[in-house]
């Protein structure tokens, strides 16, 4: 038995590919730009108050998009919003993630048929990672939302495939 043998030999390493490594620090740190539209803008700060605790699963509000990873976008977006919200989406940097949460900002809610300034669904705007359902969704839907992200970044891969 060698030197390295002993100095290995208590189980302190673990081998990984670092795709793997990359994509566990990326999911257990993911810096939120709330954007908060209407009622469920309440259930989203919910979501990051201390009952349901969005922080244990290492999610941080950011109030600046250069510093964020993911934007929540929660309520009745309204086509003059829709450009703001493009502009935002264009300055995080890549990779970032999007959660369209609630009926409003997933189709247009209630208020598409009979308005004409709501915009039919951020998806038109922006690509869209996860929606979560609801008028307003629950915290605990929001929070699977989340959980539903976190496997779309464990499973990505970060080389490009050739064509």
């Amino acid at each position: 038995m060698g030197l390295l043998d002993k100095e290995f030999s208590d189980g302190n390493i673990v081998i990984a590919p670092v795709e793997d490594v990359l994509n566990w620090a990326r999911l257990s740190s993911i810096w939120q730009l709330g954007f908060g539209l209407a009622c469920c803008a309440i259930e989203m700060m919910a979501t990051s108050a201390s009952h349901y605790d969005f922080d244990r699963f290492g999610v941080i509000p950011r109030n600046t998009p250069r510093q964020a990873d993911a934007i929540i976008i929660s309520g009745t977006v309204t086509l003059k919003m829709a450009t703001r919200i493009k502009r935002l989406y264009e300055q995080i940097p890549d990779p970032k993630y999007i959660i369209s949460m609630g009926s409003c900002s997933n189709c247009g809610g209630p208020y598409w048929e009979h308005g004409y300034h709501v915009l039919k669904g951020i998806d038109r705007v922006i690509p869209v990672d996860v929606y979560v359902p609801g008028c307003p969704p629950r915290p605990e839907a929001l929070l699977e939302g989340l959980l539903k992200l976190r496997d779309k970044i464990r499973h990505e891969t970060l080389r490009k495939k050739s064509a």
